[in-house]
């Protein structure tokens, strides 16, 4: 197939956002996108090029005393009758125009037009963020090239609507269990309820007061909720055992370790499953390439409210941003979209910040 990513279409943001659109990439489907770029990518005499799966990395190696790097999944989320793109006066609609496209055209334009950044720059186009972490390119490049992420810091291209989100938040699911005793519906005196003792448990999540914390200025609101429950045997069964589901959103601050306790103190006296828990990162500012960053933005950082793979970087003690064009709130949506006003603004910021002094 003859590569729609024509040396005219890299050269223009807006018209890159689209033709990335416009190959379909949903999760685990990314091979036709990762061959289109890396090709493009192999034609460029300054980049050293590398391919893991669907993931594709290109360096420049100039000497440069620090070296940054430019990350984005090539993948989206399914199609919602949103494919191919359409245009509509300033915005741009299909699936993957938000989240997180539009950010990958920065780095593909900026690898394939900026021969001599003030950096030495990593670009990084890597497959599966939408889904389980085992099959996530940049996990999987960690575990097996991890020389490909070694940097001083860097930009995770993800939908912030133009502006600096930092860090991230650590998310923690975990199953509360209430127990009782079975009987039958006619004689519930005979049993205990195990779903009536759920209760404890929601009446502790509705009392509950979630910090606010401010780490270099950026303010992260933790959250501790109920997120599923199930229960019950039959109709006419008390039911013997319940399962209230909980999702904590924490802040950068704690630990895994510290977020796991926590909601084990919260439930105390009651059984608590740990089902998953991933890191936060902290908000990655202090830096020398993410202070200039900020000042080519002019505006000052937010915190991150969600978790993103800057907290992979931060495993890896690299500071890490997250900075798009795209609406958070509009990825995964089937009406999803991005302005081209934005892609514009981001793409004139980032080479305001990479091109040589």
């Amino acid at each position: 197939m003859e590569n729609p990513l024509t040396p005219e279409v890299l050269a223009d943001p807006v018209a890159l956002t689209r033709a990335l659109v416009d190959i379909e990439s949903v999760s685990l489907n990314e091979k036709e996108i990762a061959h289109h770029v890396e090709e493009v990518l192999r034609s460029v005499p300054y980049l050293d090029v590398r391919r893991h799966q669907n993931t594709v990395m290109a360096r420049t190696d100039l000497g440069r005393a620090q070296r940054v790097v430019l990350a984005g999944h090539l993948d989206t989320v399914p199609l919602n009758d949103n494919f191919p793109s359409t245009q509509d006066g300033d915005l741009i609609y299909g699936c993957g125009t938000s989240d997180m496209k539009s950010g990958v055209a920065y780095a593909l334009h900026l690898a394939t037009t900026l021969a001599e950044p003030r950096y030495d720059v990593t670009y990084l186009f890597y497959e599966a963020e939408e889904i389980d972490s085992r099959y996530n390119g940049l996990n999987l490049v960690a575990q097996t090239h991890p020389e490909w992420l070694t940097a001083d810091f860097a930009v995770l291209l993800e939908p912030t609507y133009g502006v600096v989100e930092a860090g991230c938040q650590g998310t923690l699911r975990a199953i509360v269990v209430t127990t009782g005793r079975r009987a039958h519906a006619a004689r519930s005196w005979r049993g205990v309820n195990a779903i009536h003792a759920a209760g404890a448990a929601l009446d502790r999540l509705a009392e509950y007061q979630a910090r606010t914390v401010t780490i270099d200025g950026c303010v992260y609101r933790e959250g501790l909720n109920a997120v599923g429950i199930h229960g019950g045997v039959a109709g006419n069964v008390v039911p013997d055992r319940c399962e209230v589901e909980v999702n904590f959103r924490f802040a950068p601050d704690r630990s895994p370790a510290e977020a796991e306790a926590h909601v084990r103190e919260v439930f105390a006296g009651l059984e608590v499953n740990l089902v998953d828990v991933a890191a936060g990162a902290l908000p990655g500012l202090t830096a020398p390439p993410a202070r200039e960053f900020l000042a080519a933005v002019g505006e000052a950082p937010v915190a991150k409210l969600g978790w993103t793979d800057v907290s992979r970087f931060a495993a890896l003690g690299i500071p890490a941003l997250n900075f798009g064009p795209g609406d958070p709130n509009l990825a995964h949506a089937p009406d999803e979209h991005v302005e081209i006003g934005k892609i514009r603004d981001g793409a004139a910021t980032l080479h305001r910040w990479l091109a040589p002094v």
